[in-house]
């Protein structure tokens, strides 16, 4: 592709498609069809400057027309916002729900991560395609995790059109597969979010409580089942009194970090500078993880409520819901959600009569693993390349647009309404001194029961198997997905918590638990992981664009070799784990090895 502005021009259903998102131009410097305008004269283009980051929904808006992203829509879009067509190239080839080659309208995305893999996602494949046959005006593409690992194996097709429609078939068959890319609208309808959760209607729940009991369409359900008390609790208290609130319940970050929210929040709220942004990341790509998911379809306005009440805390008056592109009916019940909760005075320039103004914009991601970190989401965001930075300066400090800035996950903003309803006292006395709270857990693979499960911080990993059902012929769980470790069968009662996992030499994560019995060999699940982590890095820095290829490369060559051969690639492998963790300048890379490393010294994956 030409990286200049050159002679493509935009079909009509291109430009209709950016034009629908930023209005029609106004001049021929922004791609206006006017002949007695003058192009050596640029008006508007401090204006488009500031809107650099409708870069991303305006690439998502001709990708959901057509189905890829041509020179001349690309050339349009950067004319309206005044983007060099380089780098928005660098952007939309960053992205794995976008092409900038030609390719048929529907695109049937595969799952062939971890779960899936282990519930025959391969022969899955094989079927679909010889299924198809050649023109058969379908896309297959064969991808990392849909976030569906209860339902294994999993594909998602999407249909571009006004409006683009899609269809889910999970578990799928090849039936169903082909029913889903051929006809979306005609596709079985997906189950409601409840089915994911098999304790759907314990009373015991804090966080999954409402999920199957009330409608998530409706905000008068919401409210009956005690939404919005928190909220008012939150007016009560005031900012400061909020953020004492959730310090003093010991709360954690739930996506992997754990790192204390209190603290996040009153740095974030000391900051002078303004304005302050609330950040919440539902961009769940970790394999094997679903609970936030779970929780926007099936209970969508505690998320609002929650968002409202952390921006109040933090002085923020505007919110961003990042969520992954790969759950389109979480993105619509979020986005019902929030336009119902403007509309009844819960969102917009006075909420609840109390002279407080917040709203929540919703962005779509693209398919990109590396933008769960939270300042590769906020460059995702502004419509740059979804690559990290340097640290310092922290979020709290410069973060979105370079002001301070809270970013958490779902979870992690949905514990904040029990704590406000029971008072930080009653929440921290659940769960360990160290670990406060209830957690909720994404269980997969040999159970019969998957799904999401809520405990409290303590339980045992055998406690979870054992309501999750774990078959018979257990031979390796994987806690925290692809970025945590293996623990063996005889080492169940590790406790499921921060620092009990920590002591048992391997990771909570984002709470994934994935079961493997003796059927699927182990070779192939630490090579999935490798290639996986080889697909997601971003190539920003040496140690991570070249080590998770190294990698992947010395498992391709141990699965041939055996004896000293094989040794000298796993000290290699070692060398190269080492540096990546010591050197990558984010978590992807840093933990890029850990899977890998737990297989071989704690379940001898190579012997």
């Amino acid at each position: 592709m030409d990286l200049h502005f050159g002679d493509s021009k935009p079909t009509d259903e291109e430009r209709a498609a950016v034009d629908a998102l930023l209005g029609p131009p106004r001049s021929s410097w922004e791609g206006a069809d006017r002949s007695d305008a003058d192009l050596r004269w640029a008006r508007g283009g401090r204006e488009a400057r500031d809107r650099r980051d409708l870069l991303l929904p305006g690439l998502h808006a001709v990708n959901d027309r057509v189905g890829w992203i041509s020179e001349g829509a690309l050339d349009y879009l950067c004319r309206r916002l005044t983007v060099p067509p380089a780098e928005a190239y660098g952007v939309a080839t960053f992205y794995a729900m976008f092409s900038v080659r030609p390719r048929p309208a529907t695109v049937l995305h595969v799952c062939t991560d971890l779960a899936c893999t282990a519930a025959g996602a391969q022969d899955l494949c094989a079927g679909i395609e010889a299924g198809l046959g050649p023109g058969s005006g379908v896309h297959v593409e064969r991808g990392p995790c849909l976030g569906l690992c209860e339902r294994a194996p999993a594909t998602l097709a999407v249909r571009a059109g006004d409006p683009v429609r899609t269809a889910v078939a999970a578990p799928a068959t090849v039936a169903g597969a082909l029913l889903a890319a051929r006809a979306p609208d005609s596709a079985a309808q997906e189950p409601p979010a409840a089915e994911a959760v098999p304790q759907a209607g314990d009373e015991g729940l804090l966080l999954l409580r409402r999920v199957g009991v009330v409608d998530p369409s409706s905000l008068d359900d919401y409210r009956a089942h005690g939404g919005y008390a928190a909220l008012r609790q939150a007016f009560a208290l005031g900012p400061a009194g909020v953020i004492r609130e959730v310090t003093d319940s010991g709360l954690a970050g739930r996506g992997g970090a754990a790192f204390p929210t209190g603290r996040k929040w009153r740095a974030t709220a000391s900051q002078p500078d303004r304005p302050h942004f609330l950040v919440c990341n539902a961009d769940e790509s970790e394999p094997g993880t679903f609970k936030d998911r779970v929780l926007m379809e099936g209970d969508p306005y505690a998320l609002v409520e929650a968002m409202t009440i952390a921006a109040y805390a933090i002085g923020a008056h505007r919110g961003y819901l990042y969520v992954r592109g790969e759950y389109p009916r979480a993105i619509s019940r979020m986005q019902y959600a929030v336009d119902q909760a403007r509309a009844r005075g819960l969102l917009g320039d006075d909420i609840l009569g109390q002279g407080y103004a917040f709203d929540i914009e919703i962005r779509r991601g693209a398919g990109a693993y590396i933008c769960g970190e939270e300042t590769a989401l906020f460059n995702s965001i502004e419509g740059y390349r979804g690559e990290p930075r340097a640290k310092p300066p922290f979020p709290v400090e410069k973060g979105l647009f370079g002001r301070p800035t809270v970013e958490n996950n779902v979870e992690t903003l949905v514990n904040v309404l029990p704590i406000l309803t029971m008072g930080a006292p009653a929440y921290a006395a659940i769960g360990t001194s160290g670990s406060t709270g209830p957690k909720l857990f994404c269980v997969s693979g040999a159970v019969e029961r998957p799904g999401v499960y809520e405990l409290p911080f303590g339980a045992t990993l055998g406690e979870l198997l054992e309501l999750a059902g774990v078959r018979d012929r257990l031979r390796a769980v994987l806690l925290g997905g692809a970025a945590g470790g293996f623990v063996r069968p005889d080492e169940l009662d590790v406790p499921l918590t921060f620092e009990g996992t920590r002591e048992a030499g391997t990771t909570l994560g984002s709470g994934v638990v994935m079961a493997f019995d003796d059927t699927v060999p182990l070779p192939r699940l630490l090579l999935r992981i490798a290639e996986f982590f080889r697909d997601e890095s971003c190539g920003q820095c040496v140690p991570c664009r070249v080590g998770t290829v190294r990698q992947e490369e010395a498992l391709h060559r141990i699965a041939e070799r055996t004896g000293a051969a094989a040794a000298e690639d796993i000290a290699l492998l070692r060398e190269v784990g080492r540096a990546m963790r010591d050197a990558s300048i984010c978590g992807l890379g840093q933990t890029a090895w850990n899977a890998v490393e737990s297989a071989i010294d704690r379940l001898g994956a190579y012997e």
